[in-house]
């Protein structure tokens, strides 16, 4: 039998039964994996199927009719209905048969390699005549698939692909790609995606009657559970949460980054759970590890920490009024949906309520926003908006109310914002601090939907 070698790679040629359909095994680094032409059949087929008979609420979002995309998200965050929906509105113009979904996800495919993307066209030219119109899903899955992304983009094919890493949105990979694809974040439901998710149109007047009534009783759910899509179908959330989370943090943190050791991975991931709302030094988070025991670097914390923010389940704000330095070294750290942070928590609504705003604003702002500590200290700054943000569950105690304004005060007298907002649970008014300056006091459900 001859034997082909690619690198160091080897593809044994097989003959199967009477029809001598030709497979292949592929040989790398001693694993050898087998993906027969008929698998990849199969996958194309049942890909229509689903993309046929899934049942969508479509998102928030409008794809640019040329544009090829790069989506991308924590797991679960609904990039792959995206995917669909995109095909279900192509269907108004295109045939089933010229869609292509392949979820890298799929067993059957492990160990595929980006030599072996390839055989996805072959296959599929094997079937139709049609240029298909491709959906890849969780590319990331299979080492160099920017190379081959940047050939499809070339060959002029229509490509959306979705990816659950941050290294995707890297320069070396936006480099590589060439400007030919558009990148696009993906998150859980906002709060009104969530409301019409469970049937709660919003109209002109929704903050009144009924309406209000149910989007106030909803609030306590999301902003305990988060908004991730697919939850919605499940009774029993901590559960499901908890497998989330495990998902992520043994395949998207410790697995892919070959990190050593899972259990100060788990004790960063829980301190940092517990420290949502202050500011954190590596150094110190490092020497809090070491205290229980534990053996730790503040190198191998500042990793993990990294790991994470690259599988997208938290994000860092930096303080806008520190050094460089410190800005690097101290950051606040906020989980990208409440879900996965009350799994750590024990019924802490002001810290569910300070994370659930975080997440709101840099659903909004991204980079842009920050936070404010020199003195005092102000939540959330977007210095390009001059917007200031409190967040305090109530201000109904005197000596609470006092504090938050008088930060803001502080605040605006050494930067002047244009607007400054203390978001609370169920409290509105507006405080006069002269003539022309106040401060605007918004219960979470309000500003969520207007803010």
């Amino acid at each position: 039998m001859a034997i082909l070698s690619i690198g160091n790679r080897q593809i044994f040629p097989l003959l199967f039964g009477g029809n001598r359909q030709i497979d292949y095994l592929c040989s790398q680094n001693g694993k050898t994996m087998a993906i027969s032409t008929e698998t990849l059949r199969r996958i194309i087929r049942e890909g229509q199927e689903l993309i046929e008979d899934v049942e969508l609420y479509e998102r928030h979002f409008s794809f640019e009719e040329e544009g090829r995309y790069v989506l991308v998200g924590i797991r679960q965050a609904g990039k792959s209905y995206m995917l669909f929906e995109r095909a279900k509105q192509l269907l108004e113009t295109h045939s089933i048969e010229e869609m292509v979904y392949i979820n890298f996800d799929d067993e059957r495919l492990l160990g595929m390699k980006a030599d072996d993307l390839d055989s996805i066209l072959q296959t599929y030219g094997s079937l139709y005549s049609h240029k298909p119109i491709l959906f890849f899903d969780e590319i990331q899955n299979v080492s160099g698939w920017e190379h081959f992304a940047r050939r499809l983009a070339n060959m002029k094919y229509h490509v959306y692909i979705t990816g659950s890493n941050a290294k995707m949105l890297s320069q070396d990979i936006e480099t590589t790609l060439g400007g030919r694809y558009l990148s696009q974040s993906v998150f859980p439901y906002s709060f009104r995606e969530y409301l019409e998710s469970q049937g709660i149109r919003l109209g002109k007047e929704w903050h009144h009657g009924k309406t209000r009534s149910a989007v106030q009783q909803n609030l306590t759910e999301y902003m305990k559970w988060g908004g991730f899509p697919e939850l919605m179908l499940f009774k029993n959330k901590r559960h499901w949460l908890n497998d989330l989370y495990e998902k992520i943090l043994l395949g998207d943190i410790l697995l892919r980054n070959n990190v050593k050791n899972g259990m100060v991975l788990r004790m960063v991931m829980k301190r940092l759970a517990e420290n949502v709302k202050q500011p954190t030094s590596y150094r110190r988070l490092t020497n809090i590890i070491t205290s229980t025991g534990a053996k730790t670097t503040v190198t191998s914390v500042i990793d993990y920490i990294h790991f994470a923010r690259e599988a997208f389940m938290v994000f860092g704000l930096e303080n806008y009024a520190s050094k460089f330095v410190e800005k690097e070294t101290v950051k606040k750290h906020y989980f990208i949906d409440n879900g996965l942070l009350s799994i750590f928590l024990n019924n802490d609504e002001t810290t569910l309520l300070e994370n659930l705003c975080a997440t709101h604003l840099y659903r909004k702002f991204g980079q842009r926003l920050y936070y404010w500590n020199k003195n005092v200290e102000v939540d959330f700054y977007v210095p390009e908006e001059s917007y200031a943000v409190q967040v305090s569950y109530s201000i109904a105690d005197g000596l609470t109310r006092e504090r938050e304004v008088d930060a803001l005060l502080k605040f605006y007298k050494r930067e002047h914002p244009q607007r400054m907002m203390i978001v609370t649970f169920d409290e509105e008014e507006t405080i006069p601090l002269s003539d022309d300056v106040s401060i605007e006091v918004v219960p979470v459900w309000k500003w969520l939907i207007e803010g």
